[in-house]
């Protein structure tokens, strides 16, 4: 059974961390290592040779996952010298087994479209629009409302239709 409770440990250094990145669990004074900051990479290739640049994310996460799989280097260690947790470790190995590459590459976090005004609501105001076609933006929106119980803002509606008139009908 595991417990979260923080890892107690002796012997700190003048900052109040641990002494060993790897055993840093719950420990309250440890940095955040989610982030990728360049100083939590404290591999040695990384601070002596400067083709390995530790701002290079993608170049920082490859090594890392090579070095795991290549020369047999532990997770937990593997993700201590490249300043990343445990779970890090394994998303971006999912990433980069699903994607390659370009799956360690960061992606847009939030949102990536709209979720009110979808295709169905699309299709309703453009059969609204033949049937009359001066039919204004605040009016559709009003029709929107009352027919699906969904409240949009008049602007997104007008850019949800000029997005829909930029793209070619789709061919079957």
């Amino acid at each position: 059974m595991r417990h979260n409770y923080p890892y107690i440990e002796n012997e700190r250094d003048p900052d109040g961390h641990a002494d060993n990145p790897t055993r840093r669990l719950w420990n309250s004074s440890a940095p955040a290592r989610s982030i990728h900051t360049p100083e939590a990479v404290g591999d040695l290739l990384f601070k002596e040779n400067p083709f390995f640049d530790p701002r290079d994310l993608l170049q920082v996460r490859y090594e890392m996952l090579r070095r795991h799989s290549a020369e047999d280097m532990s997770i937990l260690d593997a993700a201590a010298a490249f300043g990343v947790s445990r779970p890090t470790f394994y998303q971006a190995q999912v990433a980069f087994n699903r994607a390659g590459l370009a799956g360690l590459l960061p992606s847009q976090r939030g949102p990536k479209g709209g979720h009110k005004v979808t295709a169905e609501v699309l299709d309703y105001i453009a059969s609204l629009r033949v049937a009359e076609p001066g039919l204004t933006t605040v009016q559709c929106v009003r029709v929107v409302q009352e027919h699906f119980g969904v409240t949009l803002h008049r602007r997104s509606l007008e850019r949800a239709l000029a997005r829909s008139k930029k793209k070619p009908p789709r061919q079957i």
